[in-house]
Formats: C-alpha cells, structure tokens, sequence
C-alpha cells in the first residue's frame, strides 16, 4: 500500500530542507506577518516580499483530534491516534501529531518539535514538554 507523502515543490522545498536538517522554518513577510503552508505571497499584506525564517521549536497545542476509525488504508496499524494543531511561538500554526503522549492532550500544554523519519521523508511532529525553550 502506497502511504500519502507530502510532494515538495519549488515553493515548499527549503521547509522540507530545514526539516531534513532537524529544524523547522516558516515564512515571514516584511510587514512582519509569519505563517504556514508555504505561499508565494503574504495572507495579511499580499506583499511578494518574504523570507524563511528559523522556529524555535516551541509552541502551545491548541486543538487535536483522536482518530479511531483510519479514512485511509494505510493509518489503519496507528490507530487510534491523533492529529493536533500547534501554535508556534513565533505565531504560524500547523497540523501535525503529538508523539508519545505521555499524559493527558490538554489545550495550552507546551510542545517541541520532534523531527521524525517516515518513508524516507522528515516530518514535523511534536511532543509534550515542560517549561519554556532553554529552562
């Protein structure tokens, strides 16, 4: 069975770089607006006027969900798991999985990025952390 990879593109390539690096990076405007996916122009400003920029790492988990039903063939070994938005520090947000939950999911709680290999793809995956980036 065939799993979903992402396909990267031109436009999206330099996150899947940083990404195969260990980091994580998203695009921010010069007005100042930060966000993901990758577009060719800025959501706020519409300025074509924007660069990559590094993330810490960090953010807050600000919504999930538990699948325990696979509406794809190939997540049907995972179940049940989840799918969560995360709110990075520097603001964009994303959609990815919180690894190894060791406790409740609970809005608010801290994460870090966890780069994880997957069909020879790096993915941005997340996990459950104390405290604030450097304590």
């Amino acid at each position: 069975m065939d799993f979903p990879l992402p396909a990267p593109d031109a436009l999206t390539a330099p996150y899947w770089q940083a990404l195969d690096q260990g980091h994580l990076v998203y695009p921010r405007c010069s007005c100042g607006h930060a966000w993901l996916p990758a577009r060719t122009t800025c959501p706020a400003c519409l300025q074509e006027s924007w660069q990559w920029t590094r993330a810490t790492g960090y953010g807050r988990l600000v919504s999930w969900v538990v699948y325990h039903t696979a509406y794809h063939p190939a997540f049907a070994s995972r179940l049940p798991y989840n799918v969560a938005l995360i709110a990075l520090d520097e603001g964009p947000r994303l959609i990815t999985n919180i690894v190894d939950p060791s406790e409740s999911l609970r809005a608010d709680a801290r994460v870090v990025l966890c780069v994880q290999r997957e069909h020879g793809m790096a993915l941005a995956r997340f996990r459950m952390c104390d405290g604030e980036p450097g304590s």
